[in-house]
Parts: C-alpha cells; structure tokens; sequence
C-alpha cells in the first residue's frame, strides 16, 4: 500500500485554475481551513466551490478565489450568515447555485453513484426551481406518475475535507458526532485531499471508534496531511470546539489573509 502523506503546498500545487472544488464540513464544524488558508494565499483563481458553507466559502469569497459557489448554506452556525459571502453575494462578485440542503446531497451523491442525476422531491415547489432554471422535472415512470425534480451530479475536480485521524494510506476517521457528508465529496471527486489532527497506525484507527466511523476508506483518498488544528477556528469535536473569539475575529474581517488577486 502506497504512502499518501502530503504537505499543504503539495496539496495546493496540484489544484488549477478554474477546478471545481468541493469542501467538506458543515458551517462552521470540521472545516479544513488550514487548506483553504493556504489556497487563499495561492494564485489560485475562477474556482466553483462546493459546499455546505461556512468560513471556508467566506475565506475564498474575500480573496477573490470564487467564480461560483454551489451551496445549501453559507453560515458560521453562531453567527448566521458568513459576512464575507455575503458581500459578495450582494454586490454579484459571483455567481451562485442555492440549492436546499437535501438536493445539494443528491447531487454529490448521483456523482458517487456515477449517475448523471437522482429524483427527488427536495426543491419542488420552492424558489430552488426558479433561480436554478436549468434543472429540469421527470416524471415517475411507475403508476403513480410522480413529478420529481432531477437532480444532476456534482462532479468534482477535487474534494478537501478535514477529519480526526488518519493513517498514512489514506483510511480516515471521524471521532464526533457526525460524517458531514465528506464521504460523498470524497466519492463525487476526481482527486481527494484529506487532513487530519493526527496520523496513526491502522491498528490505532481500528480501537479508536466503531466501523462506522471509518466511512472514508484508502480506495477514496489521494493524499494525506497531518495538520493538528487544521480545522480551527472552526470545531473538531472532540479535539476541539469552535473558537468564537477568533470566528468573530473572522468575521469582522481581522484574521483572515490578504487577496491575491
């Protein structure tokens, strides 16, 4: 089995130009921000991000990173609304798709299943429809004849999530309470890029947690980062919870890296 550890700019030097990049996490939970601070530094430019947002689609907003955003939100959980993408919502220095929060998963995952779309009521009879006019409806093709909302794939040139423990093959481990779909960035992806608190033995991975919480196997991983606190400010339960002092911070535009624009 192949050694899959990277360093941050290793990382980062495999992304280009334009690349559709999706984010793991969940507002402001788990998010890898130690990688997205770092492709906020870079020269990166014109990326569609993808992502159940939070400061990590604030971050990319302010430094001029984003063409689009693909989300279901974009909050900081204590603080409603990320500042920085709104501004740029408001002022249309982007472009947007604003799906609700069970379409955006449909469509990661019809990409894991390698579909070109999944049926879903999520979105019928919403404003979904109406600001994302090129979604389209099918009918059921069973008795009862149901109008669905076709939800297309998001495909994925490269996924970016942050989880508790790894090893260095790319096995990976969440230790709080919930997966936050990182798994179908992972599977929806053409290259996956996972950091972690901390690199362990396989064997450590196997006595820290259920099966269940090693949803991310090696098969869904490129490369690797150990980065302890690569999540903050946001929270990495049960390493760590969020810093509201430093998300504040955040948010009034304190603490975050110059544009490289």
């Amino acid at each position: 089995m192949r050694d899959k550890r990277m360093s941050i700019e290793d990382v980062v030097a495999e992304l280009r130009d334009g690349m559709t990049v999706g984010i793991g996490g969940w507002g402001s939970r788990r998010k890898p921000m130690a990688l997205v601070s770092a492709i906020a530094k870079s020269s990166l430019k014109d990326l569609t991000v993808v992502s159940y947002g939070g400061p990590d689609v604030g971050m990319l907003c302010a430094t001029g990173k984003v063409r689009k955003a693909v989300y279901g939100f974009v909050s900081l959980d204590s603080i409603p609304l990320d500042p920085h993408f709104r501004k740029a919502r408001q002022e249309g220095e982007i472009e947007v798709s604003e799906f609700d929060e069970g379409a955006l998963q449909w469509g990661l995952y019809a990409a894991a299943l390698r579909l070109p779309f999944l049926p879903t009521r999520a979105g019928l009879g919403t404003d979904v429809m109406r600001n994302n006019r090129d979604l389209r409806t099918v009918d059921s093709p069973y008795d009862d004849g149901e109008k669905l909302l076709a939800m297309p794939a998001i495909h994925l040139d490269a996924a970016l999530v942050h989880l508790n423990r790894a090893d260095m093959f790319g096995n990976t481990q969440y230790l709080g309470p919930d997966i936050y779909f990182d798994d179908l960035y992972c599977l929806a992806a053409e290259k996956r890029y996972v950091s972690c608190e901390r690199v362990v033995d396989t064997a450590e991975l196997l006595a820290a947690g259920p099966p269940q919480s090693l949803k991310i196997n090696r098969m869904m991983v490129d490369g690797v980062v150990e980065i302890p606190g690569g999540a903050g400010f946001t929270s990495c339960v049960p390493d760590y919870g969020r810093d509201e002092v430093a998300q504040k911070a955040y948010a009034a535009g304190e603490i975050f890296v110059e544009a490289s624009r």
